[in-house]
């Protein structure tokens, strides 16, 4: 439809043009073979809202010219799933493939001689899982993830991305459509996205997965659609009014109704273990070469009829499994090794390492926590080094490259004083790490205060490490207190300082003055006492006052307080200053909440500990234990009650089975509320 559409048109031609202009979006931003020029879309699209601004009752939601406005929102609606959206069991290697496919054929009751089974393999994206929930054909909400049972309502940002359809591509949709698939951004969109932050003087995202979770969870949907985020559907939730056979015809439907889904050379059918470990080796050799980031291949059964058959345990299919590839290694130079001070003293060595790539994100730094770790791996000034990202997230020197290292290095040793201050450092029982033990130390001063700062602690959001420091070296704040002391003229003091930026610290200050009790002791960061310990200190003793005239036999009443945390709290406690800063913050006008711990409930009397991951987030499931009357501790001791288990529990589970503290999962432990 080219001709310029007169007033008298009508709402079928609207109709035939609204549908022309998602044709040609599709073909531009999903199959990338656009049909016309960007100037006669634009003819178009004028066209378009032209007849709308005559016919605003014929717009609906599905018109393109929907996809970007309106106003921000204040916060994210949560909303449920109609089925759980759920994590799949992690694989690591052939051999775990090998082991998943004899698990399955054991389950489907398939002896040796049976046909191999047909698998469906796929890249496993590293972005932000999405649904998208379409009524009738048309996009009715989108929503993230979240907990697997509850997630965020994105629809606002969603209807801004024009690979989503906000009308399916068939003139018979089902009555109900929920397709789960990742929002991800592209890598070149990544480095032209970074480039833009750079250019206007903020701050350049750490990867392309943290880029996109950012960009579709910015209240004002402008901004979302002013960055190039993706969309691969792979999966569907609820469906009412169509059915498939495989997971391949499900992909290859979702396709046809004009949502996006991965390259058709990268989803393939595998028949057999054999098909799928080759396919596995062959995506991991191309990994860099495709056009966005995975951490992984996915595998599943292909039959969708085989999958109602396996089911489901805990909060993984048995008919799919994620085959993670190992971290990314890479080889730089050991530049320099410095050595940081922490808020406890404690010297920590660094590496300082000439800047290399590690899947995707540039390191430039690695810690070596201290001379043990050093000494076993032999790092030296100078060496070439294997660098990977731990968990893919956190630099680590994995071993020097021995035939590399220079003639004449020579073997590190830590220092014996404080860089900072010149103290001379100690290494206390029990430990290895070495410490600044005086409290003066301008590096555990500085480090203090940015703990004090801190989202969990005092919450003061306006105030970042760099303003710390900048803080510190004016001389403007030497304690805790002399946060508060801050008026604008001291900060307009400071280097590119405006009136604005000043009046939003000031703001800032005052909005932390109101806190709890268990804040306010984590925040004087009294060392040991982490969130839970501090919780535990706010239960118990109520008031700042009952917790600054505690002495040693109130501390060991305590569950989470052991002997050696006690004796950290009671020197803090015998120390004058420490009273006097935590004094003066009153002074100066910090309310502390009084501490009101639900001690009635099912599982009163009864402490608990998590570790893994639960179906729902940690913050959410001691909250949950907390409200029956429960209580959290830090540790594994044999003062605690149960340890909760989920995916990937770390060491606190093997400590728990020595001691025979009582093992459970999140459902046992809602089983145990209901009491």
């Amino acid at each position: 439809m080219s001709r310029d559409l007169k007033k008298d048109v009508k709402k079928d031609d609207y109709a035939k043009l609204k549908s022309l202009l998602t044709h040609h979006e599709h073909l531009y931003y999903v199959l990338d073979r656009p049909e016309i020029s960007d100037l006669e879309y634009d003819k178009l699209f004028a066209q378009l809202l032209s007849l709308e601004s005559q016919h605003p009752d014929w717009v609906t939601s599905d018109s393109p010219s929907q996809r970007v406005g309106g106003q921000a929102l204040e916060a994210f609606v949560k909303a449920p799933h109609r089925t759980p959206m759920l994590s799949l069991a992690n694989t690591y290697s052939p051999e775990d493939l090998r082991e998943f496919d004899e698990k399955v054929r054991k389950f489907l009751r398939l002896d040796a001689g049976a046909p191999a089974l047909e698998y469906f393999c796929e890249p496993k994206f590293d972005g932000l899982a999405l649904e998208l929930v379409f009524e009738n054909g048309v996009l009715h909400q989108a929503l993230t993830r979240g907990d697997g049972l509850i997630g965020e309502d994105v629809t606002h940002n969603v209807r801004t991305l024009r690979q989503i359809p906000l009308r399916l591509h068939t003139d018979t949709p089902p009555e109900l459509l929920e397709v789960r698939g990742e929002a991800l951004m592209l890598k070149a969109d990544f480095a032209e996205l970074n480039s833009r932050q750079q250019d206007a003087g903020e701050n350049a995202f750490a990867n392309p997965r943290n880029a996109a979770a950012g960009t579709l969870r910015q209240l004002d949907p402008r901004i979302t659609a002013s960055r190039p985020l993706h969309f691969f559907g792979y999966a569907v939730g609820s469906v009412r009014g169509e059915t498939f056979s495989t997971q391949g015809e499900l992909e290859e439907k979702l396709q046809s109704w004009g949502l996006p889904v991965v390259d058709q050379h990268w989803r393939r059918p595998c028949v057999g273990i054999d098909a799928v470990i080759e396919y596995y080796h062959e995506l991991q050799s191309q990994r860099h070469a495709l056009p966005f980031d995975i951490d992984g291949m996915v595998v599943k059964i292909n039959s969708l009829a085989q999958q109602a058959d396996l089911g489901f345990v805990a909060r993984t299919p048995r008919w799919a499994s994620a085959a993670k590839y190992p971290p990314e290694q890479e080889r730089t130079l050991v530049m320099d090794i410095q050595i940081q001070v922490g808020r406890t003293g404690a010297l920590t060595p660094v590496a300082l390492l000439d800047p290399v790539k590690v899947g995707g994100v540039t390191i430039t730094h690695a810690t070596l926590h201290n001379q043990e770790e050093i000494s076993r791996k032999d790092i030296r000034i100078g060496d070439t080094v294997l660098v990977h990202r731990a968990g893919d997230v956190i630099p680590e020197i994995v071993a020097v490259v021995l035939q590399d290292r220079p003639p004449d290095s020579m073997a590190f040793q830590m220092p014996q004083s404080c860089p900072i201050c010149g103290s001379q450092a100690q290494k206390l029982a029990d430990e290895v790490v070495l410490r600044c033990v005086n409290a003066s130390c301008p590096a555990v001063i500085q480090e203090s205060l940015r703990h004090f700062v801190a989202r969990r602690a005092m919450n003061i959001d306006k105030v970042g490490e760099k303003l710390v420091q900048a803080l510190c070296a004016k001389g403007l704040v030497v304690t805790r207190a002399d946060f508060y002391r801050l008026d604008e003229a001291k900060l307009l003091t400071l280097e590119r300082m405006g009136e604005k930026s000043a009046q939003n610290i000031l703001q800032s200050l005052a909005k932390s003055r109101k806190t709890t009790l268990a804040r306010f002791l984590f925040a004087l960061g009294i060392r040991f006492v982490g969130e839970q310990t501090a919780k535990a200190l706010a239960d118990h003793f109520l008031t700042l006052e009952n917790f600054l005239a505690a002495d040693a036999e109130a501390l060991q009443k305590i569950p989470d307080v052991g002997p050696k945390v006690a004796d950290s709290i009671l020197r803090w406690l015998q120390s004058a200053p420490a009273i006097q800063d935590a004094r003066q913050l009153i002074q100066l006008g910090i309310e502390i909440e009084e501490s009101s711990r639900k001690t009635t409930g099912p599982l009163s009397g009864q402490s608990f500990l998590i570790t893994g991951t639960l179906p729902v987030k940690r913050e959410e499931a001691q909250a949950f234990i907390e409200s029956q009357g429960g209580k959290i501790l830090s540790s594994v001791s044999k003062k605690l009650n149960y340890l909760v288990v989920g995916e990937d529990p770390g060491s606190k589970l093997a400590k728990a089975q020595s001691l025979d503290v009582e093992i459970i999962d999140w459902p046992q432990l809602q089983k145990l509320a209901q009491k």
